[in-house]
């Protein structure tokens, strides 16, 4: 199959999108120059609906863009389910998880694993993140270049260096302002560019929506009563929506690209406000991406014909340069190059706050004792990362290695889930303990490699098994750990669970970590007690009055 041509006008489109993302880092490189404070968290300014946004973004990659009209394209919607799990998430979020990470203030994630079961399992949780997206920018880089490159004439290396090394420079100089506001901009162009292949699709096909319908339910391209049997052909939906449940409480409990978000607001309200809009834009995809792989189905069905041996991943992008206006089609090149850097850029920040803040400011503070106010090493890493995951995508394009790539991603990626299940121990458990989680997370993901190795289970059957797993092997540990460490701990982790939510806590890990006055200490402790007496709960001072962790788990 020979690659047909952009030509200028698709061209200019595409370079335009680009110019503009780059200038959205150069309009908030001043800002995030500020300091940390300022580069990972944006000083709490985003507003809950442009944070709503980003998390969907963030979440929804090129990969994606492209695989879920794929998806209904060969299938049908039962993976919407998945979808459907995202919404259904929302108040569990709010309700239980959020005024956690507001309350510790945390700029990453892992900050609160530690306060509950010490640095080791921050420092686990943080490396474990930081390998996972390495790979995965690598990967949200790689396919869709090969995808774009394999209907278009464009060359794989100035793909990849366009969605790459653009997003590496204005991620290195807007920070997490600069990443937020890009991702509204790209939301918005992929949200456009999803309704615009759909309504040029409908257009195309004689008869329109109704030959669509009709197509659809002739070959069962929606929903059928397969989907809901266990064992069948068909995805199961029950599975997929169980599964994407524990999914997505991975990425939105325990992975820092979305997590980081929740600081960037300017109150818990806030915070909720912004998963709300990422719900509703969730169920949004259903319709548009979904719907697009069965107009698709259907254009191709009677328009004209697939060329034999055609490769579905690159079904998107080879629709939109054969079959749509000059102009619109570089359109929507844009809008995949926006799921794609949406993504990149997400990662690369998020990378950056855990080397800073859980690696060096954790465990190298300054000597002098002051707290650093400078961005500089965290956009180095920024540098360092993009270039390593640039250059393993063009090697991976150039060697044809995914299969070893992919092997990687499983392997850092099946720790994912259960990590999910280290911090539901952490909330909704008083007995869970550093030992019991450690080996919870570890045999979560041995049973998920296991199940998915030797029982070829579905995806999202795995992704129940390991979040289950590290939940039960977890708890049980820790009761048995527990009972053999009795009397040994002084720190009271209750205000870290749901049984002390409204209660106070004071950090045992400093924000600022290389000092904390003493007046600070002072207020913190006065907080604490005021708290205390409000709630009818000890003061939560780990120092002083705080008790055993043992105590609550009669």
């Amino acid at each position: 199959m020979d690659a047909p041509g952009l030509g200028g006008l698709n061209w200019a489109v595409i370079i335009i999108y680009l110019l503009a993302t780059l200038g959205i880092g150069v309009w908030f490189t001043k800002r995030a120059s500020g300091g940390t404070e300022e580069f990972f968290k944006a000083s709490g300014r985003i507003p809950a609906w442009a944070a709503g946004f980003s998390i969907y973004a963030t979440t929804l990659s090129a990969i994606t863009y492209m695989s879920t009209p794929e998806q209904a394209f060969l299938a049908d919607w039962s993976y919407a389910a998945g979808n459907i799990a995202i919404f259904a998430i929302v108040p569990l979020l709010v309700i239980f998880y959020i005024p956690f990470f507001r309350k510790l203030d945390v700029t990453t994630a892992y900050e609160y694993l530690e306060e509950r079961f010490g640095p080791s399992i921050r420092v686990l949780g943080s490396v474990l993140f930081v390998l996972f997206h390495i790979g995965r920018v690598a990967i949200v880089i790689y396919l869709p270049t090969l995808a774009i490159s394999s209907v278009t004439d464009i060359n794989p290396a100035l793909v990849a260096g366009a969605v790459g090394v653009l997003s590496v420079v204005y991620t290195f100089l807007g920070g997490i302002e600069g990443v937020i506001w890009s991702d509204v901009v790209q939301g918005i162009i992929l949200l456009v560019g999803a309704a615009v292949i759909l309504v040029f699709g409908v257009m195309a096909i004689d008869g329109g929506l109704v030959t669509v319908a009709a197509d659809a339910a002739a070959d069962d391209k929606f929903i059928s009563a397969d989907n809901w049997k266990f064992g069948g052909a068909a995805a199961a939906i029950p599975i997929v929506f169980l599964g994407s449940v524990f999914n997505n409480l991975h990425q939105y409990t325990a992975s820092q690209d979305v997590v980081q978000r929740y600081q960037t607001t300017d109150s818990p309200k806030s915070t909720a406000r912004s998963l709300i809009v990422n719900g509703f834009l969730a169920l949004l995809t259903i319709p548009l991406f979904y719907g697009i792989g069965t107009v698709l189905y259907s254009f191709y069905q009677h328009s004209e014909a697939l060329p034999e041996g055609f490769n579905t991943s690159a079904l998107v992008p080879y629709f939109a340069v054969t079959a749509l206006p000059a102009g619109v089609s570089g359109l929507l090149i844009a809008a995949i190059f926006a799921a794609a850097q949406s993504t990149i850029s997400s990662s690369l920040n998020s990378i950056s706050a855990c080397v800073t803040v859980d690696i060096r400011d954790r465990f190298f503070p300054p000597k002098d004792g002051r707290p650093r106010t400078g961005v500089g090493f965290s956009r180095a890493v920024i540098v360092i990362v993009g270039a390593l995951s640039v250059g393993v995508a063009l090697y991976l394009s150039a060697t044809d290695q995914a299969q070893t790539w992919d092997l990687f991603l499983s392997i850092t990626g099946l720790f994912g889930v259960p990590l999910a299940g280290v911090f539901a121990l952490g909330i909704f458990t008083k007995r869970a303990n550093t030992s019991g989680v450690l080996a919870g997370l570890l045999l979560g993901a041995a049973l998920a490699w296991v199940v998915q190795e030797q029982a070829g289970l579905t995806p999202f059957a795995v992704s129940t098994v390991a979040f289950i797993g590290a939940m039960v092997f977890g708890y049980l540990i820790s009761l048995l750990t527990g009972a053999m460490q009795r009397g040994r701990g002084d720190h009271d982790v209750l205000p870290l669970t749901i049984y002390g939510k409204r209660s106070a806590y004071t950090r045992r890990v400093p924000t600022e970590p290389a000092r904390e006055t003493a007046a600070s200490v002072a207020s913190s402790l006065a907080v604490s007690a005021d708290s205390a007496l409000t709630n009818g709960s000890a003061p939560a001072d780990p120092g002083a009055a705080s008790a055993n962790n043992d105590k609550y788990d009669k």
